[in-house]
């Protein structure tokens, strides 16, 4: 894609779903509420980069990963201080974990549950298989753990990728370093108590989209398809399919079917019941980062992550909203890139808001 205007390029103000968008531009320390014109609204200074994103409470607070310079050197998507702002930008939580990466959610009764590292111990190192030869972190193999904390920060809950015996069926994929054995990039709380979650490096160019029992700490479901080219931010909507964005990583040697999309499947069926993807499909690739959020009207919010693109699709596949953000990153590995992780659309009177943003989002 090339990028040769920023802000709002395309605006069906008849179709588009009304509201305000939120996300945090990878490699500088704010993060922004446009409304559909693309005028930023509110923003905050998180106090450094994001480790990866930011999203709004039910309370109308804002969570966020900042990264902090300690823990794991050279790992992706690291985060490390989970920070807490009111609408003013005031503090009024924080939990440090330095090996925090990805991602991180509200359970729903005020606790937290996020995605950090453990060093694997060697026995278990040793039964991990895929990856290049040699390629090992300094410290070893890192593997996945799904920590719950309550507000005071105290561990209530854990799940160890290491101790499922079942995860030692998933390889890495052959092209992916054995610097993890996991990978985990989005992690969705279910009604029911259990976890469902995805991974990037696990299988050969694909991902494992998993359900966790919290109980058992067994996999109660896993998912994975070679087409979709590893996955981003899995959820599950409201009618019980998931929505992911297919990143199309394992086609970038395929020539003229490089592309990406985004998918919603039954899982019962393993049924892909609707999708998108431009055409030519290179006209939406984001091979590493991207999400999708299905909107209150039955419209998809896409983030083309790699270009910072935020567009509008219908049922039908129409983009009525097209924006390109215009915010640098400062910091390495995105400074001068305008990378999106994940992006939210909240409509003028969403909960999260408390209607402190006017009524009319034009």
């Amino acid at each position: 894609m090339l990028v040769e205007r920023t802000g709002v390029t395309i605006c069906d103000e008849r179709r588009a779903t009304p509201g305000y968008t939120l996300f945090a531009p990878l490699g500088q320390p704010n993060a922004y509420i446009v409304n559909m014109r693309g005028e930023v609204v509110h923003h905050w200074d998180l106090g450094g980069s994001p480790g990866n994103y930011a999203y709004l409470l039910p309370s109308g607070n804002l969570l966020a990963a900042v990264r902090t310079g300690r823990g794991p050197q050279g790992l992706p998507a690291k985060g490390g201080h989970l920070k807490e702002f009111d609408w003013d930008g005031n503090l009024v939580w924080e939990h440090v974990d330095d090996f925090q990466h990805h991602d991180f959610r509200e359970t729903g009764d005020g606790n937290i549950v996020y995605v950090r590292w453990e060093v694997m111990d060697p026995a278990d190192a040793a039964r991990v298989r895929g990856g290049r030869d040699g390629s090992e972190h300094p410290d070893g193999i890192h593997a996945d753990v799904f920590c719950e904390i309550d507000r005071n920060g105290a561990t209530v809950w854990e799940w160890h990728a290491a101790g499922c015996d079942a995860f030692y069926d998933f390889p890495i994929n052959p092209l992916c370093p054995r610097e993890e054995f996991c990978h985990c990039n989005a992690l969705f709380p279910l009604a029911n108590g259990d976890l469902l979650a995805n991974w990037r490096f696990n299988h050969t160019m694909a991902i494992t989209m998993a359900i966790i029992d919290r109980a058992s700490g067994r996999l109660k479901w896993h998912h994975r398809d070679l087409a979709y080219g590893q996955q981003h931010h899995v959820q599950m909507l409201p009618n019980g399919n998931l929505l992911f964005f297919a990143n199309g990583a394992d086609v970038i040697f395929k020539g003229p079917r490089a592309g990406s999309k985004v998918v919603e499947l039954d899982p019962e069926t393993r049924e892909i019941v609707w999708q998108f993807e431009e055409t030519p499909p290179r006209s939406m690739f984001s091979w590493f980062i991207g999400s999708a959020d299905r909107l209150a009207n039955g419209n998809t919010l896409i983030n083309e992550g790699v270009w910072g693109r935020l567009f509008e699709v219908s049922p039908a596949g129409e983009v009525l909203w097209n924006y390109i953000s215009p915010f640098p990153g400062r910091e390495m590995p995105y400074k001068d890139g305008n990378c999106i992780f994940r992006a939210y659309r909240y409509g003028p009177d969403a909960p999260e808001l408390k209607g402190r943003l006017p009524a009319d989002p034009w």
